[in-house]
C-alpha cells in the first residue's frame, strides 16, 4: 500500500515513522509547504519526497495521511475526496464550524473516507474504561472527572493559531467522554483563567479551564485543561458508578504526589508530553487507519464524531464569554 503524507512538523514526522515501520505499507511519499523539510524527513524514513504538497494528491498514492497546519486541514480533506482518497487527518478538520461542515460535506459528496485522528481511543485505559463501563461494572455511572494538564505553554505565535483551550486541547476530553460513556452532552457551563502569562491574554485565550458537561442520562461531568502544569504531562479520567470506581491514566509516570504519609511519592520519570504518552495509541490509530483505507474495517473515528468533540467545544467557548449555562442545542450543526 502506497500512503502519502502531507505535513512534516512534530506529529508528521512521528507518523512518518510509524507508517514506515508498518508491514502493509509499501511506499511512503512525504510533502510538506517546506520541500526541504520534507526531503530530509524522506531520507530520515526511506520515504519519498514529493515536489509540492499538491503533487501527493497525483502521484499515485492509496491513502493520505494529513498532519499539516491547522489551517490547511479542511482544504487537503476536500483535495483527498475530490482525488477519491481516504484520507486520515489530525484534529480538529477546522477551527469553525461552518469550515468543519464545508469539508464533511465535501467528503460526503465523494463517498469517501476520513478518520480523524482522536488518539485517546486507541489507548488502552480508556478502551478498559469503555468496556467497564458499557458492562455496567461499575454500576449507574453519576460522575466522571476529565483531566488535561500540559507541561509548559506552547510558543505564543501557536496560540492565535490554535483555536483557544477549549478546542485546541480540551476538544479530545470531550470527544472520548461521548466515546467511553455512549452518552451525550446536553449543556454545558465553562470558565477560564487568564492569570497566567501574558500571552494567552494578549491572544484572547486562557491558559486554564474547566467545563461542567451534563450528560442526556443525568451524569455529570467535569473536564478541566491547563498549559501550566509544571510537575509534567498529566492527562487522566475518573469514572464513579454506584458500585465501583475506575482511573484512567493513573500509572507509575503520573505526574502526582500524595500528600499523604503513606501514598506514593513523585515519579522519578513524569510524563513529559503527548507524543510520549501516547506513543503506543498514535501507532494504534494509524494501524486502524490503513485497515480501513483497505477496506477490512469499519471507520472507528469518523468526521462527524469530530464535529460532536467541536461542538461541545464551541459551546463551552460560548459560555466562558457569555458567563452562562448552554444548551447543545444552541449550537449548530447537531
Amino acid at each position: 500500500m502506497r500512503i502519502g503524507l502531507i505535513g512534516t512538523g512534530r506529529i508528521g514526522t512521528f507518523h512518518a515513522a510509524a507508517l514506515s515501520r508498518h508491514p502493509d505499507v509499501t511506499s511512503l511519499v512525504v510533502a510538506d509547504a517546506d520541500p526541504v523539510r520534507a526531503a530530509g524527513l524522506a531520507a530520515e524514513t526511506g520515504a519519498v519526497p514529493a515536489p509540492s504538497v499538491d503533487d501527493v494528491l497525483s502521484i499515485g498514492v492509496d491513502a493520505v495521511v494529513i498532519t499539516a497546519a491547522t489551517a490547511a486541514h479542511a482544504g487537503l480533506i476536500g483535495a483527498a475526496a475530490r482525488a477519491g482518497l481516504p484520507a486520515f487527518c489530525e484534529k480538529p478538520i477546522a477551527l469553525d464550524l461552518p469550515g468543519t461542515l464545508a469539508a464533511l460535506a465535501e467528503v460526503e459528496a465523494a463517498g469517501t473516507v476520513l478518520q480523524l485522528g482522536f488518539q485517546r481511543r486507541f489507548d488502552a485505559g480508556y478502551a478498559a474504561a469503555r468496556e467497564a463501563v458499557r458492562a455496567g461494572r461499575l454500576g449507574r455511572l453519576h460522575t466522571v472527572r476529565a483531566i488535561t494538564s500540559d507541561p509548559a505553554p506552547p510558543p505564543p505565535a501557536y496560540l492565535p493559531l490554535s483555536g483557544g483551550l477549549y478546542r485546541d486541547c480540551l476538544v479530545h476530553d470531550f470527544d472520548v467522554l461521548r466515546w467511553v460513556t455512549g452518552r451525550e452532552v446536553t449543556e454545558v457551563y465553562a470558565s477560564g483563567s487568564d492569570a497566567g502569562p501574558a500571552m494567552f491574554r494578549e491572544a484572547g485565550d486562557v491558559d486554564t479551564a474547566a467545563a461542567l458537561l451534563t450528560l442526556d442520562d443525568g451524569t455529570l461531568a467535569t473536564a478541566t485543561a491547563t498549559r501550566c502544569n509544571g510537575a509534567g504531562y498529566d492527562v487522566r479520567m475518573e469514572l464513579a458508578g454506584e458500585r465501583d470506581q475506575l482511573a484512567v491514566g493513573l500509572d507509575d509516570r503520573t505526574p502526582l504526589t500524595s500528600a499523604e504519609p503513606t501514598g506514593p511519592a513523585a515519579p522519578d520519570k513524569p510524563w513529559p508530553g503527548f507524543l510520549e504518552r501516547f506513543a503506543p495509541a498514535y501507532e494504534a490509530e494509524l494501524a486502524a487507519f490503513v485497515e480501513v483505507a483497505r477496506g477490512e474495517r469499519a471507520n472507528p473515528c469518523d468526521g462527524r464524531e469530530a464535529l460532536h468533540a467541536l461542538r461541545i467545544a464551541e459551546a463551552c467557548e460560548r459560555s466562558r464569554r457569555e458567563r452562562r449555562p448552554v444548551r447543545m442545542t444552541e449550537i449548530p450543526g447537531g
